[in-house]
């Protein structure tokens, strides 16, 4: 398996067990238990998670393709734009002091979240897109 591959299979098993599925199914008691903050209504964190699951089928294209030894280039630009917003937008907010009331774990997760959406980011460029150049090149 390439490390394309790779990189991809691990962003869809992290999608469905870190994101999309606690955000869709989880209990606002287990969630705020952890320490995210209340709110009146859980749609959006649900319509979030439903996102993610989204993405999920087209990394899992991508996924597929890879394995079958195809340059899957919508699936590796989606994740880059993807990921890459997120680890901006986590980090910046979490700059701005928007998760220091936030429970200790919750606090953990966005920071991990940032360094995770950042790692596979750079991973998808490293192996998607330079390495497709470097194979184009050759």
């Amino acid at each position: 398996m390439s490390h394309l591959s790779k990189v991809l299979a691990l962003k869809i098993l992290a999608t469905l067990g870190l994101w999309a599925l606690p955000l869709m199914v989880f209990p606002a008691s287990v969630l705020e238990a952890m320490g995210f903050p209340p709110q009146p209504s859980y749609l959006f964190p649900r319509l979030l998670g439903w996102a993610y699951l989204a993405l999920c089928v087209g990394y899992g294209f991508g996924w597929r393709a890879s394995v079958e030894g195809k340059r899957p280039n919508a699936a590796i630009w989606m994740g880059i734009v993807s990921n890459g917003g997120a680890c901006g937008n986590l980090v910046v907010f979490g700059l701005l002091g928007s998760y220091s009331q936030w429970g200790k774990l919750a606090q953990v997760f966005v920071w991990g979240s940032a360094a995770v959406t950042g790692l596979v980011a750079l991973s998808l460029y490293a192996y998607g897109v330079r390495e497709g150049a470097r194979e184009t090149e050759s």
